[in-house]
């Protein structure tokens, strides 16, 4: 059976039911002990509902014997900018070995771990050869590719940033272009307003503005049977939450059709930043010039210079805050195609795969995140059918307020091919065999962790 094949009438949205499993012991010592941690692993599988077939092999329930697998974890810088650990940064090594194992178990017939991380992480940093070794040894006899999705890759020399693009064969893309059923439609009010942090404005010009809304989504998620989707749990500084919806932002092949802002203030039309400030306006300008010129030694004097400008106001220049009405809007888009994309470039009436989610909320990651995220302990592992639902429950378990996260609360929007088939309040939170209300599952699995800067005191719980 392949993706590409009609979708099976009982394919749906998924259901409410997200599976909570929590661990007693510190991130490390869960992280270092493989069985413990796939006994986890499949106590969320099973609280989510799988299991019928067989409860030692939970994803026997959905991986059908010979079935080809996508495991996306979220691998997005190798490096943490701040002053955290890589625990809280990316989705732990043992922890994707530990999803493997439940997939091979089921009877999976060809494996592909893959992500597209930012243009300026280093892969092989990421999937270290002791990994990949141990990744393989894992699978054993059965298939196993390791995929570096991104087109483009950046490698800063110095203060200077020299990129190489067309790394893939441009066969292993396919183009959609959701028009004016984007939900970046709405606001886009002229052509050349989109922003993403350290990319040709130009070429964003081209694949989105009014009535044209195109994304480059790679062919592994859209030819394989199932779609593992395998989150680490983190704040985020643009979307105020990065979990099950966020990471599949990394199915993307080309970051360059990917609107993280608008340029501007607020008081003008954009939503880089609150207010009207003229010293940022002109450092936007700036860094367009630096960014239409990377590989070139202009680049690194414009993006000095940008720099400059921006601390006389200070803040930031890359939609950080919390009236962000950009990046939420991208990231639904790119999950509406996962669903209901087919090979050809065209999106069908029915959803086309359901995406499962396993996530790592073991140790998440607290304040600065997705790149500068500080440590938090919640010692947690969840899954569910359904990614809506899933960061109704990640959001309520940080302490956050779902309702105050665009990004989540919009999940259940009303729009065309949409992502839930019943409200946020549906949720069914399921752990250690009780159902729990979002109240109960905060006071009894939850902890208050610190927002980012720029969402701090607009986002946690009253």
């Amino acid at each position: 059976m392949s993706a590409s094949s009609a979708a099976c009438p009982d394919v749906g949205l998924g259901g409410p039911r997200v599976g909570v499993a929590t661990a007693a012991r510190s991130g490390a010592e869960v992280y270092g002990d493989p069985q413990a941690l796939r006994a986890l692993v499949r106590d969320a599988m099973l609280q989510g509902g799988l299991g019928r077939q067989d409860p030692a092999r939970p994803l026997a329930d959905v991986i059908r014997p010979g079935a080809s697998v996508l495991l996306k974890p979220n691998w997005v810088l190798h490096v943490n900018r701040g002053t955290g650990s890589m625990d809280c940064m990316v989705t732990h090594p043992a922890f994707v070995l530990a999803a493997l194992a439940e997939v091979v178990a089921a009877g999976a017939g060809r494996v592909v771990v893959a992500d597209a991380p930012v243009q300026s992480a280093d892969f092989e940093a990421l999937t270290p050869a002791a990994f990949r070794a141990a990744l393989r040894q894992v699978a054993g006899p059965v298939p196993l590719e390791i995929v570096d999705l991104r087109d483009t890759v950046a490698v800063r020399r110095g203060a200077r940033l020299e990129a190489t693009s067309g790394r893939r064969d441009p066969a292993r893309f396919v183009l959609f272009d959701l028009a004016r059923d984007s939900l970046l439609e709405p606001i886009s009010l002229r052509p050349g307003q989109f922003r993403t942090t350290s990319y040709d404005p130009a070429e964003m010009a081209r694949v989105q503005g009014p009535g044209r809304h195109r994304f480059m989504l790679c062919r592994e998620p859209l030819e394989v049977d199932v779609v593992l989707n395998l989150p680490k749990l983190k704040a985020h500084a643009k979307a105020g939450l990065t979990a099950a919806l966020k990471n599949l932002v990394g199915v993307n092949g080309n970051k360059n059709y990917l609107p993280h802002h608008r340029v501007g203030g607020s008081a003008g039309g954009g939503d880089c930043y609150e207010g009207r400030k003229p010293f940022h306006r002109l450092a936007e300008w700036l860094l367009d010039l630096a960014n239409a010129r990377i590989g070139s030694p202009a680049y690194t004097a414009l993006s000095k210079a940008a720099s400059l400008s921006r601390r006389i106001h200070g803040g930031n220049l890359d939609g950080r805050w919390h009236g962000n009405d950009t990046v939420w809007r991208m990231v639904l888009d790119l999950n509406r195609i996962l669903v209901y994309g087919r090979e050809d470039g065209t999106l069908a009436d029915a959803p086309q795969r359901r995406v499962y989610s396993l996530t790592d909320a073991l140790v998440v990651g607290q304040r600065n995140g997705p790149l500068s995220p500080d440590d938090g302990w919640l010692g947690a592992v969840t899954f569910a059918e359904n990614s809506a639902f899933a960061d109704v429950v990640h959001a309520t378990l940080m302490g956050f307020d779902w309702r105050r996260i665009p990004l989540v609360r919009e999940a259940f929007g009303g729009w065309r091919w949409p992502l839930a088939a019943a409200a946020a309040e549906a949720v069914q939170i399921c752990h250690r065999g009780r159902t729990l209300g979002l109240e109960e599952a905060f006071a009894a699995l939850g902890r208050a962790m610190a927002a980012p800067d720029g969402w701090a005191g607009r986002v946690e719980r009253r």
